[in-house]
């Protein structure tokens, strides 16, 4: 039996998980970063992108995650705080294509660095949502 910690993801729309974990890989500025239990206690960063986590029953669960942070606590529990996170199977391809092109379009135009940035993360976002809906198919 491997060795489990709680996970916890929680989105600005409510809890997206909270149960038992083997392990979670997420995506960080530095590539893929993966947390089991016993992992050092520690704070990161969520970039945006794909999440895969392997529950109490063996089966990897996956989603796509917009930008936040994690942290690992001493007693080995996992929380992560995102503004978004859903399942491949429940992303409206329709939305994040036009979401995509809005983004494209925006960055197109003359903006402040603030609304570069802003397009900028809208633009990794959609492009996250249907790398994300594309591989559920």
């Amino acid at each position: 039996m491997a060795s489990l910690f709680n996970l916890k993801i929680v989105a600005c729309d409510g809890v997206f998980y909270d149960g038992p974990c083997e392990i979670i890989i997420l995506p960080s500025p530095d590539g893929e970063f993966a947390i089991m239990n016993h992992h050092e206690k520690m704070t990161g960063v969520v970039e945006v992108g794909e999440i895969r986590f392997k529950k109490e029953d063996g089966e990897w669960q996956k989603a796509v995650i917009s930008d936040g942070l994690f942290t690992v606590y001493p007693d080995g529990a996992v929380k992560i705080l995102s503004y978004s996170c859903e399942r491949p199977e429940d992303i409206d391809t329709f939305r994040a294509q036009e979401a995509l092109e809005r983004a494209q379009e925006q960055l197109q135009q003359k903006q402040s660095r603030i609304e570069y940035e802003i397009s900028n993360a809208n633009l990794a976002r959609a492009m996250a949502r249907l790398k994300g809906a594309k591989t559920q198919r």
